[in-house]
């Protein structure tokens, strides 16, 4: 029977269930595909696009294996005694603890791991709740604090490993070359096998018990898992190769993206616009903004300088009054530095059409007045400015400009870092670049499918939890299935929060740890990808965060210093990672500890 008492504990925990996985996704999976974005392999709407199909295709086919072990791998079930309201009491206090926490690193771009934050929370939880006894601080046959906080080391080397090896091969394969290009455009197929081999494996091996092919015998997975990888391989060869082999070996200017439906027929297709050049972006990090030019008149009105700008002026006065200015002007501090750049942003934003340009130019043209918001004219104000916050709530990451944000602000410590890191990385030809590209889309959205598959169980284990003890009335049971619709809602709530707030931690990533390309992208991607998967066949919770920022490392070490790494910031994720476990673990044992022996009047 429901325990209609305790509809508001229900409501609780699943209110801190969305936000932590909202969390999640503006933290965890923002990272993973930090690197592809700042790679410029894909676009930032391309990323998030992607980003929601895979993220919810992997937590729903592969996702309810790791939810076990957060449910019941920390504290066993019949440590509860049978009590349903106090389990549903404990799992609320572990969600509140940890999403509040991660929520608190988002808002200030602190790169954290929602894994270990909710496995820290539970930790606490069950302190607090059954004793520090009954916590399985051990093994526990793989499921144990042990075996998860051994990841803590284990996955970041393992996903270092993996990115370097496969970088390494890329670069014996294909940079070293006297002529790299053909030998990356023939060579791609085989990446391509790689990539469908790995997402194929992650769904058929051990299976997910929602499909039933952990069921199915080993020639089976076997042959599926071969079969898609090989016949991925099959159609790259057949429209992949053609199609960058006309781009960029054959330097037709032509070549549309759609073209790659001829086929084979692109090998023997005249050139009909050459160039000199193949017509490829140029995948280069730079350090300054490429768009560096913003009208004056869209600078804030705020100053004394904001009225020095008169276009009746001949040029040559502008620029001396400019020059004067600028020797008389004190040195810019960094906060003014990162407030211009915002500004610049902004600038943009405002000439946009549509409801983002909308939002901000009503943000812009009704600024707060002086005294407090009780004040009649800030009310109506702020009556104004509302509908356009909304708007720029939700529309304002989809229109971040990722790029601009990570380059390297001169001047400034931050910029130098990030300029001696990029002198000691070896540039490779945006042709070889623009074949993995192609490559990277493809392992990006293998990453993606791997942190669906297995960060899902942080937020769904204990809701799982909570919502069966609420509908039955009874404590949850170790083996009980985690229903599809709450791996759905979710992974769905894990886009929105890639959707909306991923890039206040992708500025942070990607290229402020090593110089990125395509070509080092996929590679990282790859690293962590196989990482995850093999944590989650195990059913060990593993931080996607730390895998990808291991493989990161891994790959910029590949250029022979350890001066190509920002090893500065890479201590400051490590830092962030290990405050995580006392601080997640306090808050949830000191909630739990205050709710459950609360005074309260006798009946």
């Amino acid at each position: 029977m429901t325990l209609g008492q305790y509809d508001y504990v229900f409501a609780i925990g699943t209110f801190f269930a969305l936000l932590d996985a909202y969390n999640n996704g503006a933290n965890d999976v923002a990272n993973a595909w930090a690197t592809s974005v700042s790679s410029r392999s894909i676009s930032y709407r391309q990323a998030m696009v992607f980003g929601t199909i895979f993220e919810m295709l992997g937590a729903i086919t592969v996702g309810a294996r790791t939810a076990d072990t957060i449910k019941n791998g920390i504290i066993p079930s019949d440590a509860f005694r049978g009590d349903a309201g106090v389990q549903m009491l404990a799992f609320t206090c572990a969600l509140a603890a940890a999403s509040s926490w991660v929520m608190w690193c988002t808002r200030h771009s602190a790169h954290v791991s929602s894994t270990y934050s909710l496995v820290s929370a539970v930790a606490g939880v069950g302190v607090a709740t059954v004793g520090a006894s009954k916590v399985q601080w051990g093994w526990n046959d793989g499921k144990g604090l042990g075996a998860i906080f051994a990841g803590l080391g284990m996955a970041p080397a393992i996903s270092a490993a993996f990115g370097a090896i496969i970088f390494m091969l890329i670069k014996l394969v294909v940079h070293m070359r006297k002529n790299p290009v053909p030998w990356a455009v023939y060579t791609s197929p085989f990446f391509f096998l790689i990539a469908g081999t790995i997402c194929t494996l992650s769904i058929v091996y051990k299976g997910s018990p929602n499909l039933g092919l952990n069921k199915k015998p080993t020639w089976f997975i076997v042959a599926v898992t071969l079969g898609t990888g090989g016949g991925l391989a099959l159609l790259s060869a057949l429209f992949f190769v053609p199609y960058v082999y006309a781009k960029i070996i054959k330097k037709d200017h032509s070549v549309k993206w759609w073209m790659f439906i001829y086929g084979p027929a692109l090998l023997k297709r005249p050139v009909v616009l050459p160039g000199d050049e193949a017509a490829v972006p140029n995948y280069a990090v730079v350090q300054e903004d490429e768009e560096d030019e913003t009208s004056q008149q869209e600078l804030p009105r705020s100053g004394a300088d904001s009225g020095d700008y008169d276009p009746k002026k001949s040029d040559g006065e502008t620029k001396e009054k400019s020059l004067a200015l600028a020797e008389t002007a004190p040195p810019m501090t960094y906060k003014q530095r990162m407030q211009e750049g915002q500004d610049k942003l902004h600038a943009k934003l405002r000439k946009k059409k549509g409801p983002i340009g909308w939002a901000m130019r009503t943000l812009h043209e009704n600024p707060m007045g002086p005294g407090q918001i009780y004040e009649v004219q800030n009310i109506k104000t702020f009556l104004r400015r509302v509908p356009a916050m909304i708007v720029c709530g939700a529309l304002y990451g989809l229109n971040y400009d990722i790029h601009a944000a990570q380059t390297g602000i001169a001047g400034t410590p931050d910029g130098e870092r990030m300029a001696r890191v990029y002198a000691h990385a070896q540039k490779f030809p945006n042709e070889v670049e623009h074949t993995y590209s192609f490559v990277q889309v493809l392992t990006a959205c293998t990453a993606s499918f791997a942190h669906g598959a297995n960060d899902i169980g942080n937020s769904v284990g204990p809701w799982a939890v909570i919502y069966s003890a609420w509908s039955t009335g009874q404590a949850s049971a170790s083996k009980q299935p985690v229903p599809i619709w709450q791996l759905a809602v979710l992974s769905a709530t894990i886009s929105v929060g890639l959707l909306t707030y991923g890039y206040n931690i992708m500025t942070v990533m990607g290229n402020k740890i090593t110089y990125h390309s395509p070509s080092r992208g996929c590679s990282m991607e790859m690293g962590a990808a196989v990482t995850v998967l093999v944590f989650s066949q195990f059913s060990l919770p593993v931080s996607t965060s730390m895998c990808i920022t291991g493989a990161t490392v891994g790959v910029g070490l590949c250029n022979g210093t350890f001066k190509a790494v920002n090893f500065q910031r890479v201590a400051l994720l490590a830092f962030s990672w290990i405050m995580t476990i006392p601080v997640a673990g306090t808050l949830g044992g000191v909630l739990m500890g205050l709710f459950l022996n609360a005074p309260h009047f006798s009946s």
